[in-house]
């Protein structure tokens, strides 16, 4: 009986050790994945937002300035009287308002500053397309109606077999995937997992084999197809989307910042929603897409680049938000009138009418509620018609 007792204690101690062993071998994994499911908790989401490199895989591009490209000061703008509502219903952090690229509003909110680095969530979507033009105009893809495969062979034989770039761009793949940031086992819950996990993104977007329609012909916002993009990217070009979006758009803009991606466990950069900038950062690189691509003298992205993929030109619901190539176009809008726009509350809007961009960071957990959307979308057009 003794003997049996040695056993078993010799097991669990055995079993003991290696518990504590598999704990500090597997600790990052293990810590990223408790950061995931805090991540939006009411208590954590503001310092969360301003920290993702804290518990994620992260990687830096190191295109900040030491002279950072000027946002000249204009007049001080005396934003209209409904704004300050908007700003506590809608949990915003940063508020930076440009009128003709000069600042002339600037505020931060629940402890953040001017330096921290926000989370942009799918605006990174917006910068990628960006990028996309660049490579288009200089041949490193030849079209956009390619099917993805062409550059994204690994996809052969999944949901995006027949998937043209062009279909990717407009979010109308065809394939199906839970957008519901609300459900725990949804596809985007499932992928952020990946991420935390440092799993492969490219292997996650390959296990997506179902379609609920075919390429082209329905619009479902499906953040995986970003992904897809940017496979299309680094087959093209033979180079990682961090390196090039830093030689591309953020060397050229003159940041203050340096601003980083979240990247998978393959130094993927997570490029449908990791990109981690300050809001006068976004600020400056929506100003330049205002400008047609220009900035400081130099054309960054191709004029008729920006002007294609800021067109409603999905085949989205009649009378709703229209979407082009990773932008948003608020119904009702004028030509010149657009958005980039993440969860929670990320926007840059850019009126090319009365050049004003709004850059906005937020930690808005109702950001799904009824009218939300509308309430930005309402506000943005009110400063902007304000400013003189």
């Amino acid at each position: 009986m003794k003997t049996l007792l040695k056993w078993i204690l010799r097991i669990v101690l055995i079993l003991a050790i290696a518990g504590v062993g598999i704990g500090i071998w597997k600790r990052e994994e293990i810590t990223r994945l408790s950061a995931v499911l805090s991540l939006f908790s009411e208590e954590k989401i503001v310092g969360n937002f301003s920290n993702m490199n804290a518990a994620f895989l992260s990687r830096t591009l190191p295109g900040e300035s030491d002279t950072p490209s000027a946002l000249p000061p204009g007049p001080s703008a005396e934003l209209p009287a409904e704004v300050a509502g908007w700003i506590n219903d809608r949990s915003l952090t940063a508020l930076v308002v440009l009128k003709n690229g000069a600042l002339v509003f600037e505020d931060y909110y629940r402890g953040t500053t001017a330096t921290d680095l926000r989370i942009n969530w799918s605006i990174s979507k917006s910068y990628l397309s960006a990028l996309f033009g660049v490579l288009l105009d200089e041949g490193a893809i030849d079209s956009i109606d390619d099917p993805v495969t062409k550059y994204a062979p690994t996809l052969a034989g999944t949901g995006y077999n027949d998937a043209s770039i062009k279909d990717v761009l407009q979010m109308s793949s065809g394939v199906s995937f839970d957008e519901d940031y609300l459900a725990f086992f949804s596809d985007i819950n499932r992928m952020g997992r990946v991420l935390a996990l440092g799993g492969s993104m490219d292997a996650f977007a390959a296990k997506q084999n179902d379609s609920f329609a075919a390429p082209g012909t329905q619009w479902q916002y499906v953040s995986i197809d970003t992904h897809v993009i940017g496979m299309v990217i680094r087959g093209a070009t033979g180079r990682d989307i961090s390196s090039l979006l830093n030689e591309k758009i953020i060397t050229p803009l003159g940041l203050e910042a340096a601003p980083y991606y979240l990247t998978d466990g393959y130094d993927v950069a997570f490029v449908l929603g990791g990109l981690n900038t300050t809001t006068r950062d976004n600020a400056r690189f929506g100003q330049m897409i205002a400008n047609g691509g220009r900035w400081n003298g130099q054309q960054i992205v191709p004029a008729d680049w920006i002007d294609a993929s800021t067109v409603a030109s999905a085949n989205t619901a009649p009378g709703r938000t229209g979407y082009g190539y990773q932008w948003w176009i608020p119904a009702g809008s004028q030509p010149g009138q657009f958005m980039a726009r993440g969860i929670y509350g990320q926007y840059i809007y850019i009126d090319r009418i009365n050049n004003v961009v709004i850059a906005v960071h937020s930690a808005d957990r109702a950001f799904r509620a009824p009218g939300a959307h509308q309430q930005n979308e309402d506000m943005f057009r009110l400063i902007a018609e304000s400013l003189d």
